[in-house]
């Protein structure tokens, strides 16, 4: 994973890690289910007039919505109205990164190496050291509602990542058109259709302001960004190489807490937060290397001056034929018979060698003979009607001798 890529996963994990201040902050505002569809809402209305539709499957588009957009924002949303505290709710949901890489290697058979196992194996201890230090402050039913939503999170991911979109923010804009139909009915039948009226009406004034603030945090940074830059990395890299980087989100994500809300980590905590940034780091392949050019092949001059002035000289020396085994030579009568065209005595088409020049024949077939001897010879000596000449000693040498002075 190049270096530029593993910065933009992290910079999508302390935009993911604000996300939840400012959900904590909306649901003061709005209820839950209503929040989270007026969320994608803001964006489905002008994706849909003005952004083309990506060129994907349709049941990974619809895949892509429903668990990336609709389970995961229910059980969050829910659970953090219910009273799951905004730093904790961070943590457990990066429970997503296991999900997706056990879901990877299950349904799309991606081979998990082993320093990337024990780099994972690292960040999920250290999660659940921090699940531990903090279960006496959550209910269980909200850490369950948590846990749903980063299932449906992993199952988004796989969607995500076998849609293979040509523009990823097509993409991500596109799912968010999917959550607002399911998440409005939710909100109509469990809380209610005047809620959400009355929440609208009470944001125009000047305490509503906040919740504005929040919910225009939730559609632009967290989702149109995070969510694009998110799906461009999902394109590019196996689902196991970039989901661990979601185990950052805990890391700033009670780091905010700590510092608005007041809330203090404990000294296991920090610790676990510790072994969790390590484990990404181990659990990440290393910066891709740049590939090499090939080496030059023999004869072509690499250098100036006279080496290469030189090389190019003897490049256009041809090459020794190839060696074989000698058979029986030619007789003396049939080699010193004149030839015409480059027609032997006998009627074939290859050049006779001429035991008068002291060279002996190869016993090559007449179609390989052809072919050495056109590498061998130039074009002039085969389709003249000039006798045919063995080449010189200097011609005998190898294309890459040492000229000599």
């Amino acid at each position: 994973m190049p270096l530029r890529d593993r910065l933009l996963a992290v910079l999508v994990a302390a935009l993911w890690g604000g996300n939840f201040l400012a959900i904590h902050v909306g649901l003061e505002h709005f209820p839950p289910l209503f929040l989270a569809a007026l969320r994608f809402a803001l964006i489905a209305v002008p994706t849909v007039l003005l952004v083309p539709r990506p060129q994907v499957p349709l049941r990974w588009l619809l895949g892509y919505g429903l668990g990336f957009g609709t389970v995961q924002f229910i059980g969050l949303f829910v659970a953090m109205d219910i009273g799951m505290p905004p730093g904790l709710a961070s943590l457990v949901l990066q429970a997503s990164a296991p999900f997706t890489v056990l879901l990877g290697a299950l349904l799309l058979r991606e081979r998990l190496a082993v320093r990337q196992g024990v780099g994972i194996g690292l960040a999920v201890l250290g999660l659940a050291a921090i699940v531990v230090a903090r279960a006496q402050t959550a209910a269980v039913l909200p850490v369950l509602l948590t846990l749903l939503g980063a299932l449906g999170w992993a199952f988004g991911n796989l969607a995500n990542r076998l849609a293979h979109a040509p523009n990823p923010l097509h993409l991500t804009l596109w799912m968010s058109v999917v959550p607002p139909v399911p998440l409005l009915a939710m909100s109509w039948l469990t809380e209610g259709p005047q809620a959400g009226l009355d929440a609208l009406v009470a944001a125009a004034g000047p305490s509503g302001v906040p919740g504005l603030l929040a919910l225009a945090y939730l559609v632009v940074p967290a989702t149109v960004l995070g969510s694009g830059i998110w799906t461009w990395l999902m394109g590019r890299h196996p689902a196991g190489v970039v989901a661990p980087y979601s185990l950052l989100v805990p890391v700033v994500g009670m780091g905010l807490a700590a510092v608005v809300l007041g809330e203090r980590p404990s000294l296991v905590e920090l610790v676990a937060g510790t072994v969790i940034v390590g484990g990404v780091l181990l659990g990440t392949p290393g910066v891709t290397a740049p590939a090499t050019s090939p080496a030059p092949p023999q004869g072509v001059a690499v250098g100036t001056g006279g080496t290469a002035r030189s090389t190019r000289r003897w490049n256009r020396i041809p090459a020794r034929p190839p060696r074989t085994a000698p058979t029986r030579p030619t007789t003396r009568a049939a080699a010193s018979a004149p030839m015409a065209a480059g027609v032997n005595a006998d009627g074939s088409t290859t050049p006779p060698t001429s035991a008068a020049t002291g060279v002996r024949s190869t016993g090559v077939p007449d179609t390989a003979m052809s072919t050495v001897t056109a590498t061998a010879t130039s074009t002039a000596q085969i389709h003249t009607a000039t006798p045919w000449r063995a080449p010189s000693k200097r011609a005998m040498r190898p294309a890459t001798y040492p000229p000599q002075k």
